[in-house]
């Protein structure tokens, strides 16, 4: 009797400690929608031909919607605000404990960051870490990705629980509670289409960005050796590998790092796509199709980017159209349904 009661115990502060969890993590769903991308992936997990990887590159230039619809692509992008490419890679590792899609398309612009260090202020970065892996399943992947992932301030057995247990980062939130945190302490919305975050607003890009070169104009180490890595996990699963880069006016594309990746793409016999040099071809048109002045495109530019990079999926990858699956075209039926109603409400 006395182990069932310590057991009670037990099971209800580890209940107390979970709910108290579950309220006081970020939710982001009203404010910094992106932080929950990583975790809507796994309700789509099985279905997918194409899995994007990559930072808000992908998750905000490309919209599965109309892949699907212009030839029947069922895709997923897996990306997150500031993703690195060892995110990346171990999120691409963790994917294919679910599904082994026929194409991975890897967006090249991470292969600046080496480090974490190199990525911006620790607070900064640490905040970007939170929405990439915060909502990740556990699994091995997880583990590693978040010690590649750590900050220099991070590199303690401490920080490195706050990501097992993330009550223990957010316990002082008690304060900052808003009513988002109550309607979404259960549940959360659907804030994308297939890992696509749509933008509607429109800001013309008026003038040439100028931005200092790069103190070093050659790619790490790090960010060489877990490309190699993609690769071979790619090969040793039967996916292609796509090298991209999407269509995006800043950071700017520097052409030592473009010649670097063409290199890199020939010696491996990948394909490699730059949408950027292609962008005319695409019909982006920068005075409407951006919502940022050309940072990253809106709803109208990513339909554009998706129909113009669908074909190359299609005819040169070989990745099939399922539209006369009656079970994936319902799911793809209802996404269409939600994501016309938001271009309508936007007045697209």
């Amino acid at each position: 009797m006395k182990r069932i009661r310590l057991f009670l115990v037990f099971l209800t502060c580890g209940l107390i400690l979970w709910l108290l969890q579950l309220l006081l993590v970020p939710k982001y769903m009203t404010r910094t929608p992106e932080g929950a991308l990583t975790g809507e992936y796994y309700a789509e997990a099985g279905y997918q031909d194409v899995i994007f990887i990559g930072d808000c590159e992908v998750y905000e230039n490309f919209s599965p919607v109309t892949l699907w619809q212009e030839y029947g692509i069922s895709s997923y992008i897996r990306g997150s605000a500031q993703q690195t490419i060892w995110q990346s890679y171990y999120l691409l590792e963790e994917t294919f404990r679910y599904e082994t899609p026929k194409v991975v398309v890897f967006n090249v612009l991470a292969m600046q960051y080496d480090t974490p260090a190199d990525t911006g202020p620790g607070a900064r970065r640490e905040a970007y870490n939170r929405m990439t892996l915060d909502t990740m399943a556990w699994s091995l992947s997880k583990w590693r990705a978040i010690q590649a992932s750590m900050t220099q301030e991070e590199c303690n057995w401490q920080a490195e629980l706050t990501y097992l247990f993330p009550i223990l980062r957010y316990h002082e939130r008690w304060n900052q509670l808003t009513r988002e945190d109550f309607t979404y302490w259960f549940h959360r919305d659907q804030v994308s289409y297939n890992g696509y975050l749509m933008q509607t607003g429109i800001k013309p890009y008026t003038e040439e960005y100028l931005e200092p070169p790069p103190v070093n104009e050659n790619f790490g180490p790090n960010s060489w050796m877990y490309l190699e890595k993609m690769v071979q996990l790619c090969e040793e699963k039967g996916s292609r590998l796509v090298l991209m880069k999407a269509p995006s006016l800043s950071p700017i594309w520097w052409d030592a790092w473009e010649a670097q990746i063409q290199s890199f793409a020939q010696s491996h016999d990948l394909l490699y796509v730059n949408l950027l040099e292609a962008a005319e071809e695409i019909g982006i048109d920068w005075s409407r199709d951006t919502y940022d002045a050309g940072l990253h495109l809106n709803v109208l530019g990513a339909e554009k980017t998706a129909a113009w990079f669908g074909e190359i999926l299609s005819r040169d990858c070989g990745v099939p159209d399922r539209r006369n699956e009656e079970a994936l075209a319902l799911r793809w039926a209802e996404k269409i349904e939600r994501y016309e109603q938001q271009k309508k409400e936007a007045g697209l």
